[in-house]
């Protein structure tokens, strides 16, 4: 029985931490910025830095796997092969998803806000509020909605404001 050639195993072995890198440049800002989880300044500088390098990081990576593979094609066999080709289309999956706004898709618009009296809220008594109060008129935008959203416009007192959290 033949040994397996050192150097297919490191290029293989390459080719899984490329393609592993490419998911990085996706999934590590996606993760720092989770809703309800806590976050530092240097992990959200590393995520924010990782977010603009990434598209071209990953793009590189994922070149590299298809050079990597193409080198070594003729020397795997079709379990290799299948996961090559499956590491392949997974650093390619990541560096389209490097280039997605993920942030937009997480915290999309709230949309046009809707109103009810004090009396009518369903907001129980330890929910938090981000309130506003300009002249008279007074509203209240319930934290536990605006965590998804992170701003709502409105209008109050006939004066535009942006309440955000």
């Amino acid at each position: 029985m033949a040994r397996p050639d050192p150097n297919s195993r490191w290029l293989f072995i390459s080719l899984v931490v490329l393609s592993l890198l490419a998911v990085a440049c996706f999934a590590y800002p996606l993760y720092v910025i989770w809703p309800f989880r806590h976050q530092d300044a240097s992990e959200l500088g590393i995520a924010l830095w990782v977010k603009r390098i990434g598209p071209w990081l990953s793009m590189l990576c994922a070149a590299l796997c298809v050079a990597v593979l193409v080198l070594l094609w003729g020397r795997l066999r079709w379990f290799g092969r299948t996961a090559g080709v499956a590491l392949v289309l997974l650093a390619a999956a990541a560096c389209y998803g490097a280039r997605v706004n993920v942030y937009e898709l997480m915290f999309h618009p709230a949309g046009t806000p809707q109103f009810v009296t004090a009396d009518h809220a369903k907001v129980d008594a330890d929910d938090m509020v981000v309130a506003v109060r300009i002249d008279n008129v007074s509203r209240a935008y319930p934290v536990r909605e605006m965590a998804y959203h992170h701003i709502i416009n409105d209008t109050v007192a006939g004066e535009p404001i942006a309440a955000t959290y």
